[in-house]
């Protein structure tokens, strides 16, 4: 088997954990303070639960959105219409996250021996927060330049699983037959089933905090970043 290209996911596959519905409802929090500063639980409750609207909505239709989205559609609830106001939710928001992301250490040296062996890398993330928040992260940890096309769904017109996101991401590394690129990715459904059904080979890569789907099998199973260059291996000798 030819293998051309490695695409990975970025939360919970080249970050250390991916968070819990409850560590997602606490990062509201800073935002909700900015929005409603005399009632922040309730205005983390309200952001919380308009972000879980918006997945759903994005999952059902394929149709990706933005941080944007998620706060105006808060704000507007909460009778607020102030833009600036709205922008530093934003701000804090991200800004809370951005501490709680830890890149899984061993990411760089599995995608540095990926490139030594010639093999284009790509990142396709599902995501409202804006590119440049990833961007600002992956820069931080010295990762950017180690992955050569980075996609992000909040600039895209689809989400995981639908064939556009992987289309754009394969496009983005230069491959055009699916079955010589490589998707790695933590969650069965966004991931595993939305890459298997462009025919692109995939590894999943278990999350504590996603479950697995019966029926949705992957490629192959890790449990470690090390671990894929012997699954690569193996394929390379099919």
């Amino acid at each position: 088997m030819r293998i051309e290209a490695v695409i990975f996911d970025w939360g919970g596959t080249l970050t250390v954990d991916e968070a819990s519905l409850a560590d997602c409802r606490e990062r509201w929090l800073p935002a909700a303070r900015h929005l409603a500063p005399t009632r922040v639980d309730e205005g983390a409750d309200e952001l919380f639960t308009i972000e879980r609207l918006w997945w759903d909505r994005g999952i059902a239709s394929g149709r990706s959105f933005t941080l944007r989205d998620i706060v105006g559609e808060a704000a507007g609830a909460m009778g607020i219409v102030d833009q600036q106001l709205i922008e530093s939710a934003e701000q804090a928001h991200l800004d809370a996250w951005a501490e709680a992301v830890i890149h899984d250490p061993e990411a760089a040296v599995v995608l540095r021996e990926l490139d030594r062996r010639g093999l284009r890398i790509g990142l396709l993330s599902n995501t409202h927060w804006p590119r440049h928040f990833h961007e600002d992260l992956l820069a931080r940890d010295e990762l950017t330049t180690l992955i050569h096309s980075r996609h992000y769904t909040c600039d895209l017109e689809n989400l995981k699983p639908h064939g556009g996101a992987f289309r754009a991401a394969l496009a983005g590394v230069g491959v055009s037959d699916p079955a010589h690129a490589v998707f790695v990715g933590d969650r069965p459904i966004d991931d595993i089933s939305g890459a298997k059904a462009l025919g692109m080979r995939t590894v999943w890569r278990p999350n504590p905090h996603v479950p697995a789907e019966p029926g949705i099998d992957a490629d192959a199973t890790i449990g470690s970043l090390p671990e894929l260059l012997a699954v690569l291996d193996r394929w390379a000798q099919e």
